[in-house]
């Protein structure tokens, strides 16, 4: 009777699994405005809404510039450094990387991952062979040889609304990056603390996702995004129903709102009924997004550099 007991409790424990095809797309009811939810073994499209918009992306971006900056084979343990041209004038972000303060590459691409450092990213964007416009021709063509067709991208750190993308392509950036060991390390760091020269000063960062630190998920890669026009976005590579799902949430109204899309969209996954969702909020305080729905041309050299 004793040897039982563990058979019994699994058994309790055990997550119920829901096929897709008894998964009713109605009872799923997300806030964010495009969405795809991808089976990430064969590729097929669990839910799907506005999968096909044109939008700014933020800081999903930074998911590319990792794969350009390691598809460059330039030395991790090489020494970087923050300058003027990291800075950003364009929406005035905030960053603990000072003027002058120096990292390794590896230390620039984990920051860029985890806590979405623009400077960070930027660094890494400049110390590439050919510098910031080369890096970004790299990007455009990485998204290419993806088949992103609906991407484009004028930065390596998002801040830039003309970095735009669509939900479905955001999905086979996603299964590339994972491709990468450092990303999924990387990208899913809980906390982490630098050591910043030349100051030797000691600074902690946290995961800008609070969902990596949640033990009902198992997420194996992820990056957030925000900027005005792009709304609040998420994208995720978890392991949901005993199978890895991809998680694109773009455009999500309110802080917390992509957190709890992505709460409803595991629920569903799980047990196949839905979450209440959260009290819409009202979008006139957001700003008119001329870029939705449209690619637009490359900055030139002036204006990336403006951008940053």
């Amino acid at each position: 009777m004793i040897r039982s007991l563990p058979i019994v409790f699994a058994a309790i424990l055990a997550v119920p699994t829901v096929s897709a095809a008894d998964l009713d797309a109605a009872k799923l009811r997300l806030m964010s405005a495009n969405v795809l939810v991808l089976d990430a073994q064969d590729g097929k499209a669990i839910y799907a809404k506005a999968a096909d918009e044109v939008t700014p992306i933020a800081s999903l971006t930074k998911l590319m510039t990792a794969m350009v900056v390691l598809d460059a084979n330039q030395p991790m343990d090489e020494v970087l450094s923050i300058d003027m041209d990291d800075f950003d004038f364009l929406k005035g972000s905030h960053s603990r990387l000072r003027m002058g303060t120096t990292l390794t590459r590896a230390e620039m691409l984990r920051l860029t991952l985890m806590s979405s450092e623009n400077r960070a990213a930027s660094a890494l964007a400049r110390h590439y062979p050919g510098g910031m416009l080369a890096f970004v021709a790299a990007m455009n063509d990485k998204a290419i040889a993806l088949g992103m067709t609906r991407t484009h991208y004028d930065d390596s750190t998002g801040l830039s609304p003309r970095n735009v993308s669509t939900a479905n392509d955001l999905a086979k950036m996603v299964r590339a990056a994972a491709q990468y060991p450092l990303i999924r390390d990387y990208s899913t760091t809980p906390s982490h603390y630098v050591e910043v020269q030349p100051a030797g000063q000691l600074l902690g960062y946290n995961n800008s996702n609070g969902l990596v630190k949640s033990g009902g998920w198992d997420i194996q890669l992820q990056k957030t995004g925000y900027i005005r026009e792009a709304g609040r976005c998420l994208v995720m590579l978890a392991q949901i129903a005993s199978k890895p799902v991809v998680i694109v949430l773009l455009d999500s109204v309110g802080k917390y709102t992509r957190m709890g899309d992505a709460n409803r969209v595991k629920h569903w996954i799980e047990t196949g009924e839905s979450l209440p969702a959260a009290k819409a909020v009202p979008v006139s305080s957001k700003a008119k997004k001329p870029v939705r729905g449209t690619i637009q041309p490359t900055l030139t050299q002036t204006a990336l550099k403006t951008s940053r």
